[in-house]
């Protein structure tokens, strides 16, 4: 892919790097494709290695004992995921499967750790974007133990259009996501989701279509969730 220089210009974990160093990790990052449902790497994995994606999506996902597998987040084009770079030898909790057929660009954790050690102005920004992804996923945890069915739904419908505007609160976002998968993430029956995005659909905040949805403007979703709090 000759374009890897600009997947990490464009990287929000690494924009305290300079260009210099950015074009560094370029030229030593390689690509890897996978076919949809391909695992990107099973949980329990020693890697280090921060994974941007430059072309599909990817869910980060667990499974128990048994091997029933849940999703807990699909992140499209242009997300990073592998925070565990940061902490070489920490295994990673989650793994990562490809959500469809995906390109994805790895940045060497050896590498990255001596840039940033290089350039520790950088740091500020790296803390501030894993500091932004913890709390996405303390609000879902809070989600599940304090708020109603609707408003976990709603909620995590407009943190998945989030990551794939860019957060942009008050533009369109539309995402591939179906019922089945959407129920498995939120822990309930594909019957149960389906009866609450219709409630949300009849208000004009969603629209459904098969295996996508659609908001057609975020800030309006937001605004009924917190209406739902």
């Amino acid at each position: 892919m000759n374009n890897k220089v600009s997947f990490i210009d464009k990287c929000p974990l690494l924009a305290g790097l300079p260009d210099e160093a950015r074009e560094f990790l370029a030229q030593k990052a390689y690509c890897q494709h996978f076919s949809q449902g391909d695992t990107i790497y099973p949980s329990g994995s020693h890697l280090e290695r921060l994974s941007i994606i430059a072309k599909g999506q990817v869910r980060i996902c667990s499974s128990n004992f048994a091997g029933r597998e849940a999703t807990l987040a699909i992140l499209d084009n242009g997300a990073w995921f592998g925070d565990t770079v940061f902490c070489p030898g920490t295994p990673r909790v989650f793994g990562a499967r490809a959500h469809s057929d995906c390109v994805i660009v790895d940045i060497s954790g050896e590498l990255l750790r001596e840039k940033m050690k290089q350039h520790p102005e950088a740091y500020p920004i790296a803390l501030e974007q894993i500091s932004r992804r913890l709390w996405t996923v303390m609000s879902i945890i809070q989600d599940d133990v304090l708020r109603g069915t609707e408003a976990r739904i709603a909620r995590r419908l407009f943190f998945m259009a989030q990551m794939h505007n860019g957060g942009h609160e008050s533009s369109h976002s539309s995402f591939r996501l179906t019922k089945e998968l959407l129920a498995n993430t939120m822990g309930m029956t594909r019957q149960g989701v389906h009866r609450v995005l219709k409630n949300i659909e009849s208000q004009g905040l969603i629209e459904c279509s098969y295996g996508r949805i659609s908001v057609p403007d975020l800030s309006r979703l937001g605004a009924y969730i917190e209406k739902l709090d």
